[in-house]
C-alpha cells in the first residue's frame, strides 16, 4: 500500500511482509524546517506519537500558538507506522505548509492485534494529548483548534475513534468536547461485501500502485474481527451509527480520488454523514488512493483545503 511491496500469505497464521517499509528517525534540532520527536504513551502496547511542529516555532519569541492536528497515518491496519517515511514526510509537509503542530499517533496493527485495537489506541492518544505536560503542546499549541485526521486506513481510524470518544464524552472532562472541532477524513479506507461501480471499474489499482481491490479485501479479512465480514461497521460505516457526530457538534472533511476504486464508498459516506445532519466538506480530485502520500503537489493542493476547512472551524 502506497507504494510498499505487500506480500500476504496463508501460513497456519497470516504474516504480513512490507518489503519496502523504510524509515527516518525523528530530529529535535535538525537541519531543516521540521522539528520531530518521539514519546511514549503506553509501554505495555509499545504505543507511542511523533510530534511535528516547525522549527521557527521553537526559537521564536512571543509567537502565534499554532492548531493541532492528531494524525494517523494509512495502514490497512497491517503495515507502516509514524517512523514511515511515507507517514513522516506527509506529517513534515502539512506541519510545515498549514503551519501547524502534528501529533502522528502510532497504533497496533493486525493481525496479531485485529480492530477495535487501532481504535482503542486512537482514543487513548487523545486521552494523552489532554493530559500531557509536554511543553511543545502546552508552550506552541492552540487546543481551541484541535482535529483529528487520518489518511485510508488511518481516516477510517479518526472516525471510529471519534465515535468512541462521543459515547464517553459523559465521563470525560470537558477537553476533547470544547476542543476537537472537526476530523479530516482523507481518502477513508472503507468496504463492504457488496461491489461498488468504482471497485470493478478500478479494482485492478492501476492508479493506485500496489494497492488493489485484492489486497484491499485481504487486509480486511486481516484487520476485522475473526469471522467479521466487510460488512461490519468498522469496514463499512453505513452499518452503524453515524448520527453520533451531529450530536457532538463535530464538523467533517472527506476527500477522495477519483482514481481510486473507493471513491464511490467515500461519496456515499459523506452523503450519508450530511443526511444525518452533519455538516460536511467534501473535496474530490484527480489521482488514486491516497495520492497525496507520493505526488508533492498532491498533498499541497489537500492541505490548502485543509487549511481553508479548519479556518472555517475556529
Amino acid at each position: 500500500m502506497f507504494h510498499l511491496y505487500i506480500e500476504v500469505h496463508s501460513y497456519p497464521s497470516p504474516l504480513i511482509s512490507t518489503m519496502s517499509d523504510h524509515t527516518l528517525p525523528s530530529n529535535q534540532n535538525p537541519p531543516l524546517m521540521i522539528a520531530t520527536k518521539y514519546l511514549t504513551i503506553n509501554h505495555v502496547t509499545k504505543t507511542g506519537v511523533r510530534i511535528h511542529i516547525p522549527k521557527k516555532t521553537l526559537t521564536s519569541t512571543g509567537q502565534k500558538k499554532l492548531p493541532l492536528i492528531v494524525y494517523f497515518y494509512g495502514s490497512g491496519f497491517v503495515t507502516s507506522k509514524t517512523a514511515s517515511t511515507h507517514s513522516h514526510m506527509f506529517c513534515d509537509q502539512l506541519a510545515a505548509h498549514l503551519p501547524c503542530v502534528v501529533v502522528n499517533v502510532d497504533y497496533r496493527l493486525a493481525p496479531e492485534h485485529r480492530l477495535p485495537a487501532a481504535y482503542d489506541d486512537g482514543v487513548e492518544a487523545l486521552h494523552w494529548v489532554k493530559s500531557t505536560h509536554d511543553p511543545w503542546l502546552t508552550n506552541f499549541v492552540d487546543f481551541s483548534n484541535c482535529h483529528l485526521m487520518g489518511t485510508s486506513a488511518g481516516a477510517n481510524l479518526a472516525y471510529h475513534a471519534g465515535l468512541r470518544v462521543s459515547k464517553q464524552l459523559i465521563n470525560l472532562d470537558p477537553f476533547i468536547l470544547y476542543y476537537l472541532t472537526g476530523l479530516i477524513l482523507s481518502s477513508p479506507f472503507l468496504g463492504g461485501m457488496g461491489r461498488t461501480e468504482s471497485e470493478v471499474r478500478l479494482g485492478a489499482g492501476a492508479w493506485s500502485g500496489n494497492f488493489t481491490l485484492s489486497v484491499s479485501d485481504a487486509m480486511w479479512d486481516l484487520a476485522l474481527p475473526v469471522d467479521a465480514s466487510r460488512d461490519h461497521e468498522y469496514c463499512n460505516p453505513m452499518m452503524g451509527d453515524m448520527g453520533r457526530i451531529k450530536d457532538v457538534g463535530w464538523r467533517v472533511m472527506v476527500t477522495g480520488r477519483y482514481s481510486d476504486f473507493l471513491i464511490d464508498r467515500e461519496m456515499e459516506f459523506a452523503k450519508t454523514l450530511e443526511a444525518k445532519g452533519v455538516e460536511c466538506k467534501c473535496f474530490y480530485g484527480e489521482g488514486g488512493h491516497a495520492v497525496e502520500y507520493v505526488d508533492k503537489s498532491k498533498a499541497e493542493e489537500l492541505f490548502e483545503e485543509i487549511s481553508s476547512f479548519m479556518s472555517s472551524n475556529t
